[in-house]
């Protein structure tokens, strides 16, 4: 479990953490298990941040923001690993200081759900980062990538079809703009209002 900063009260806007779930590797690029990567990379690329390596996540740190971006590198099952490693060196002392990203076959193709707790709900990456924190009480925004039917363990390691291209490429940049929001301060609720969908809104686009 990842252990409070002893002493320490949770700061208002202390150092915070974005973390991007996905697996490394050209093997797993564009995959729907990686939407969390993809999304941290279009905030990176629109904001001129590098990605930096630290043993088991890249970082792209925004200063001015007091936040990080974080993929990790341990792959999806291990997800909670590479967050203690960045909980400790920021010295974070409040899951309220990380914002989760990851795919969810149970949403609809370009579903958005954020929420500021939940289970699992039979995902490994979360599963890891719930054992690390020892608790389910952290903000997290899980993007839809369609029906697995019978095998949900291979379908999310499928990338998209061309027919899926046009939803999933604005439900990504919609996505990282959810992840520029939170940077910026905007509260849990008022992110729900604007962003939670079953499914993208017709003719919505990603420019």
């Amino acid at each position: 479990m990842i252990p409070a900063i002893e002493g320490s009260e949770v700061p208002p806007l202390g150092w915070r953490l974005v973390l991007g779930l996905g697996n490394p590797g050209a093997d797993y690029a564009g995959t729907r298990h990686n939407v969390g990567f993809d999304t941290l990379d279009l905030c990176a690329i629109r904001l001129g941040l590098t990605w930096q390596r630290e043993q088991n996540v890249l970082l792209a740190e925004i200063p001015e923001a007091r936040c990080t971006l974080v993929k990790p590198l341990t792959y999806m099952n291990r997800s909670g690993v590479a967050l203690r490693q960045s909980w400790l060196h920021y010295e974070l002392s409040d899951p309220s200081q990380i914002f989760v990203i990851t795919d969810d076959f149970h949403l609809p193709l370009g579903g958005l759900r954020i929420r500021a707790e939940g289970s699992p709900g039979g995902h490994n990456g979360l599963a890891s980062i719930e054992e690390q924190l020892g608790c389910q009480e952290y903000p997290r925004l899980r993007i839809g990538v369609g029906e697995p039917g019978r095998n949900s363990v291979e379908f999310v390691l499928t990338t998209f079809s061309a027919a899926e291209k046009d939803v999933i490429e604005e439900t990504l940049m919609t996505s990282s703009w959810i992840v520029e929001d939170w940077v910026k301060g905007v509260s849990l609720e008022d992110l729900q209002a604007q962003y939670n969908r079953r499914k993208p809104q017709a003719g919505s686009t990603g420019e």
